[in-house]
């Protein structure tokens, strides 16, 4: 059984046109037509109103307030969501980012799903690295189902961060299935800031950057999509 999931960074569902629509967000993910969203950069209304437009189930992970509206992560999924948490990975000084982890159930087994907006300075990533594969997050113990990471890293070299989750994680690789590495911005794309990341209970089948006229206008990214298969199915 095959699941696309796509991570895609809204930029608060205001398009380079200088239009805020939660709308024009839906139109564009239902051409994708994923099983599982992660949405960074988005406000709960307007999470809440992609979601109806779908037809999906949606959880929040806020980690601060936005012109008075939660603010941070969301994921949104056509699978049953069994349980949710966020986890804050602010630094002091910074401003407030988390994860959120979703478990959602595909094919009777769970995944473990987090969505990710790590910070813009170098050091504060850093610290956000060792967060994500502490034992409370990535390396709990109690996790014994595939895990899916995916979301705008914010990193476009070979920092901590990156280095430590390929240690734990496989990544899902642009340069491979794209013939190129960068994401973003998506009118000219020059840095690579959004990532997938997943167990080798995953195989990864496909990698798609949505660029079509809709995508290079909704958001300063474009979707990143990907399909997996659980290994050793034929």
């Amino acid at each position: 059984m095959s699941l696309r999931v796509v991570t895609y960074n809204v930029h608060k569902c205001r398009g380079l046109d200088g239009h805020t629509s939660a709308v024009r967000i839906a139109d564009v993910l239902r051409e994708v037509d994923a099983d599982v969203v992660a949405l960074q950069e988005v406000l709960h209304h307007q999470a809440e109103t992609i979601s109806t437009e779908l037809g999906m189930a949606f959880a929040m992970g806020a980690n601060r307030k936005h012109g008075g509206h939660a603010y941070g992560n969301a994921l949104l999924s056509r699978l049953p969501i069994r349980d949710t948490r966020n986890y804050d990975l602010s630094v002091a000084g910074r401003e407030e980012r988390g994860c959120l982890r979703a478990d959602v159930v595909w094919d009777a087994e769970s995944l473990h799903v987090f969505n990710i907006h790590l910070g813009t300075g170098f050091v504060e990533r850093r610290h956000q690295g060792r967060r994500l594969i502490a034992p409370e997050l990535l390396s709990d113990i109690t996790i014994e189902s595939p895990r899916l990471v995916l979301g705008d890293f914010n990193e476009w070299t070979l920092g901590l961060a990156t280095r430590l989750l390929r240690s734990h994680l496989r990544s899902a690789d642009t340069r491979l299935h794209l013939g190129w590495s960068r994401t973003y911005p998506g009118v000219l794309p020059f840095l690579h800031l959004d990532h997938i990341y997943y167990d080798p209970l995953l195989r990864l089948d496909k990698l798609s950057l949505w660029r079509t006229r809709k995508t290079l206008i909704a958001s300063d990214h474009l979707p990143l999509a990907a399909e997996f298969t659980m290994a050793g199915e034929v």
